[in-house]
């Protein structure tokens, strides 16, 4: 026992040194002097609760502290008590710092942080309206996915923590069960779809032959790799993890099947937040934290009818020039044009090793031209991989996973290959810029970048900066000349047309009582987007309440002002400096954004 406190009292003091320093030893539970050592130590006790969080950070094990890699976070409902109760008593902490005693900086930082805090108090009735195991989301398919793409390992011990992970998986998933029945009787319960995509998920995954589930096959590949294991140990390794599937993670995966199971005759086909009790609170609360505005589904669902409108037109223009027939609207131009042959991989093996190859290379391509609008420039690198195949069919077109603090592994592009049409070569750079460069990877690797700031700005849950700034990158790149082709103009086009339709739905299916079909009937009418992809989104929506509306919402802050400084700065505008002043500070809230581009004018002026 001794040993044990031991090294985490050493892992601790090592840990205050490397996220800044200035410990005295008596503020781990005592109020810090200074209020950026308050923050660290809010940010690693935080990051101490959950150990796939560090492992997935990856900033420790430079130190030799690893053991965290050899288990999974508490999913219990108690832990979540708990946090809450942690948050309550931080918030007060933090308040009793006296901003006259604050730098700029340290005030907003104070502010950032009350933002989220005062968030946190407002939800925790709320608590439960969410869907925490969904086709989209969640243990069934998180675990696999972190596992293969988090869990690194450079030694034999490394690979007997993965052995651990897997035999903890049992406690995890009846944590998260425990939770689910709490909904139930509460009477949150998904659409019918839902239980419908997740036991059919699910069902195929204990289905798989053990060696060829990802869970295995990743771990194999992974142990291949390393001259330090002898053939022996490898197999060894390979065997226990066979056990440990067999034994554990399929008969886990069975019982929370049979509950989903069990829920078919309790769910419904109604699918928006306002079935629920309180359901329509909890929608606007939740369109607040991801827009982080406060405006209603009334006023967005205007806004997206209105730029669906203006960017339509845009789009049949160019259309014309091009010699296609708009006469019949837009969805027939957009819908001949969708289906020209020109525009598509080979639907095979080949093809979709050609369109990873391809985005890899406009990756390259711009990220060798941003001198023009980047003072700073993200040192980590990104990579482009497919989504893996056993969740393909239900996840989006693309997304992306950051890298890790140490380097020791890229940022990563995500693409879905599942069905090929959703992939025209005309919205690849779109999509390229959007989540590689100079969109989430650039943006996400800049803050974790950033020095002397603390921690927990640089990894900010604020989604209508993180995805307003991805929007905005996609215009960019076309504004500095990178999509020239009207093609690739029209890709662009489209995926802000997409952002604005998602206005519209988001707010249709949870305040206004669209169903799922209506919802998918207006998405491909006003998109000409693949059915597939459209299927895909309606229903990440119905699962996801309010998150769609933070990507055109923190889109058009940006360019407002973008707008705003260029006007009263005029020639002292410089594209550069505004760059600057989004992007170093973090991610914030939309208001909070404005505050620092009005600094940063009055500053200009002077």
């Amino acid at each position: 026992m001794f040993k044990i406190i031991l090294k985490w009292f050493l892992f601790i003091l090592l840990a205050l040194v490397m996220l800044g320093g200035g410990f005295a030893v008596h503020e781990w539970n005592a109020k810090p002097l200074l209020i950026n050592n308050f923050f660290n130590r809010f940010a690693l006790k935080v990051a101490l609760q959950s150990p796939e969080t560090l492992t997935s950070l990856h900033f420790l094990e430079s130190m030799g502290i690893n053991g965290h890699n050899a288990d999974l976070d508490d999913a219990s409902v108690e832990s979540t008590t708990e946090f809450f109760k942690y948050l309550a008593e931080e918030k007060q902490v933090l308040l009793s710092y006296d901003d006259e005693s604050l730098s700029a900086d340290e005030k907003m930082s104070k502010r950032i942080a009350l933002y989220l805090l005062d968030f946190a108090e407002d939800s925790e009735k709320f608590r439960f309206h969410n869907y925490p195991v969904n086709q989209l989301f969640g243990v069934q398919n998180g675990f696999p996915t972190f596992m293969e793409a988090q869990h690194q390992i450079h030694s034999i011990e490394d690979a007997e923590f993965y052995i651990s992970r897997l035999k903890q998986l049992p406690r995890k998933f009846t944590q998260v069960t425990d939770g689910l029945k709490i909904r139930e009787e509460q009477q949150i319960l998904p659409p019918t779809f839902v239980v419908t995509r997740v036991t059919e998920e699910m069902s195929n995954f204990v289905d798989t032959k053990v060696e060829e589930n990802i869970l295995y096959s990743s771990l194999e590949k992974k142990v291949n790799k390393l001259e330090t294991m002898s053939d022996e140990e490898k197999a060894n390794i390979l065997s226990k993890a066979k056990d440990a599937i067999e034994q554990e993670v399929y008969p886990a995966y069975t019982k929370l099947n049979q509950y989903f199971q069990s829920l078919g005759d309790k769910t419904n086909t109604d699918d928006g937040f306002w079935k629920h009790p309180k359901g329509d609170e909890a929608y606007r609360l939740a369109l607040k934290f991801f827009t982080t505005t406060d405006y209603t589904p009334d006023y967005i669902h205007q806004v997206g009818l209105t730029e669906i409108e203006r960017i339509q037109a845009e789009i049949l223009t160019i259309l014309a020039n091009e010699g296609f027939d708009v006469s019949q609207g837009f969805f027939t131009a957009i819908d001949t044009m969708a289906k020209d042959e020109r525009f598509y991989y080979e639907d095979s093996d080949k093809g979709r090793d050609q369109i990873l190859a391809d985005y890899q290379i406009i990756i390259n391509e711009i990220d060798a031209g941003l001198e023009q609008a980047f003072n700073v420039r993200a040192k980590a690198g990104v990579e482009v991989q497919r989504i893996p195949k056993f969740k393909e069919k239900t996840s989006p077109g693309a997304y992306y996973n950051g890298p890790a603090l140490d380097g020791s592994r890229p940022g990563i592009f995500y693409a879905n290959l599942y069905d090929i049409k959703a992939t025209p070569k005309y919205g690849m750079r779109t999509l390229a810029y959007h989540e590689a460069v100079p969109g989430h990877h650039f943006q996400i690797a800049v803050a974790q970048e950033l020095e002397d700031m603390p921690i927990f700005r640089k990894f900010a849950p604020f989604t209508a900066y993180v995805e307003g700034w991805a929007l905005y990158s996609e215009r960019l790149a076309w504004e500095l000349g990178f999509q020239s082709n009207p093609f690739d103009n029209i890709g662009r086009l489209q995926a802000e047309l997409f952002r604005a339709v998602r206005l519209v739905v988001d707010t249709g299916l949870h305040a206004k009582k669209w169903t799922r079909q209506e919802s998918i009937d207006y998405m491909i009418l006003n998109t000409g987007m693949a059915e597939s992809d459209v299927i895909s989104e309606i229903e990440r929506y119905i699962v996801m309440p309010g998150q769609a509306c933070s990507y055109k919402v923190g889109m058009m802050k940006i360019l407002e002002l973008r707008a705003k400084a260029k006007k009263e700065l005029g020639d002292k505008f410089d594209l550069k400096a505004f760059h600057d002043v989004v992007l170093k500070n973090g991610a914030v809230p939309l208001d909070i954004l404005a505050i620092l581009i009005d600094n940063y004018i009055e500053k200009t002026k002077g």
